[in-house]
């Protein structure tokens, strides 16, 4: 069974082949760079994409919750499952009403499914947008002082494969969040006791943050995107927790502490 890894140079994607390959798992990547290439915004390129592929990976680029996105899944989905794909397996969004309408057409399309539902991830601090901030020393978003229940990559990562590659997993919804709430305060806390520097915690208004994007080069579209993002997904809607990472894997979450540990050496001034 050949799965195709769409994202696969992203921060689950990479992980998730990594773990196909120690499985002797055959995989794919579908990105804009491999051969053949895959593009959301490039519908002539998903067929090739899926040629001779039995399961699917789907991550979504930018976000499930950008424009468009609900339609790139229906149409994408309806290619594969006619193409021959049997196992889709969907990174979804905690909390945001387009991903869960995104899992629905996935459990509708005919496929064996499996539905990943992730709050944010922890690794946005270490390989995202947020690292720069973290090493500047500053994180300045427009999130108010709510907790958030951050899910380490790694746990995603164990239990797609596990969905990918095990009997048990079809027709489940995995909700995964990491084991305790933590505000974006804690977060700064957190980070400046793994690493011995002040990290502060700045709220900033939506218009401070676009203008701090724009000036590092974001894309306008994808600044409303994040902005929505914010405002939808962090307004308190995902202050609890869930206990997918068990349900799937038999074992606790990740706790941030391990994660801050384990990644100290990226947060080094440069």
């Amino acid at each position: 069974m050949t799965t195709l890894v769409l994202g696969g140079t992203g921060k689950t994607g990479r992980r998730v082949a990594n773990r196909l390959t120690v499985l002797d798992h055959p995989w794919r990547i579908g990105s804009r760079s491999a051969r053949p290439s895959f593009d959301w915004t490039d519908r002539s390129t998903w067929a090739p994409a899926l040629d001779g592929v039995d399961s699917v990976y789907v991550t979504y680029y930018p976000d499930l919750a950008f424009p468009g996105a609900l339609e790139d899944i229906d149409a994408f989905t309806s290619l594969a499952v006619a193409g021959g794909v049997t196992r889709l397996v969907l990174l979804s969004g905690r909390g945001e009403p387009m991903a869960e309408a995104a899992e629905r057409v996935v459990q509708s399309s005919g496929a064996d499914w499996t539905i990943v539902r992730c709050s944010w991830f922890m690794q946005n601090f270490s390989e995202g947008y947020l690292l720069d901030p973290v090493l500047e020393g500053v994180i300045a978003l427009p999130i108010a002082d709510v907790p958030e229940p951050f899910v380490d990559v790694d746990d995603i990562a164990d239990v797609v494969v596990a969905a990918l590659t095990q009997k048990g997993h079809g027709g489940k919804l995995y909700e995964l969040t990491g084991p305790r709430l933590l505000t974006f305060a804690d977060v700064a806390a957190e980070l400046s006791k793994a690493t011995g520097r002040d990290i502060v915690y700045v709220p900033v208004t939506a218009e401070e943050f676009a203008a701090g994007a724009r000036e590092q080069g974001v894309p306008e579209n994808e600044i409303e995107g994040l902005n929505g993002l914010f405002a939808e997904v962090l307004d308190g809607r995902n202050a609890h927790l869930a206990d997918g990472v068990h349900q799937a894997l038999g074992r606790p979450a990740r706790d941030f502490t391990d994660y801050a540990t384990a990644n100290k050496a990226t947060w080094t001034v440069r």
